[in-house]
């Protein structure tokens, strides 16, 4: 069966990575999380004070950001700044707390887009995000677009703080996530929205398995039905 891409896109905490990943082990693909992308960026940022109002301190330190992912003993996929490992540092609360406006610049979109496509270019691959349905690959053979009651995500959310022991309440979590709800869909730059052809799953009620074998089941139908390229 010839390899697609497959795009899962959605509002944070509606099991987007968790799902991506598992589909990605299921089908023997390679698994991207751009949202960590954003993450590692917004770490840098922060830690090396850098002002986002001024786009050519913006430019400049993104010259200086790599972002790489290494798969663990453990078949994880995990993620690398610079050579080091931020995978629990990047999940904290403070990160969640300044990745959107971080994603909101133009010039880290264009840098970590380009970068998502290098990474996906020849097929195979799994990658969950916000615009990767619309912007980074809007020619993916399958793109899923997923949603959730807001509770549902503020109680996941806070489960997966707690598992980086960061313990926060859950109001400030909803708080958090309708922040992140409102500047992803208006920002001027790649806003999150479901592509006209993306298949929507509402995560509300089902586990993660119930996730993770309907879009392994998509996505084999579309790689059956996947038309040979011309020669």
């Amino acid at each position: 069966m010839r390899k697609i891409i497959i795009a899962i896109d959605g509002y944070s905490a509606c099991g987007k990575s968790t799902t991506a990943l598992e589909v990605a082990r299921v089908l023997n693909y390679r698994y991207i999380d751009s949202g960590a992308m954003y993450r590692a960026v917004t770490l840098y940022f922060l830690d090396k004070h850098v002002a986002l109002t001024n786009p050519r301190e913006v430019s400049r330190a993104l010259q200086e950001i790599k972002v790489s992912f290494v798969v663990n003993s453990k078949g994880i996929s995990e993620v690398f700044l610079n050579g080091i490992n931020v995978e629990k540092e990047i999940r904290k609360m403070r990160i969640s707390e300044n990745v959107s406006q971080v994603s909101t610049i133009r010039e880290v979109r264009l840098a970590m887009v380009e970068q998502q496509r290098r990474m996906g270019k020849d097929c195979g691959v799994v990658m969950d995000g916000r615009d990767i349905g619309t912007v980074v690959f809007p020619q993916a053979e399958l793109k899923i677009f997923l949603t959730a009651d807001m509770l549902v995500r503020a109680f996941r959310r806070q489960k997966e703080l707690l598992q980086h022991d960061d313990l926060v309440d859950i109001d400030t979590i909803i708080e958090n996530l309708q922040q992140r709800d409102s500047i992803d869909s208006n920002r001027a730059e790649s806003p999150l929205r479901k592509a006209d052809d993306a298949i929507g799953i509402d995560t509300t009620h089902i586990t993660i398995d119930e996730q993770v074998d309907e879009v392994v089941r998509l996505a084999l139908a579309k790689m059956i039905l996947q038309p040979k390229p011309k020669a």
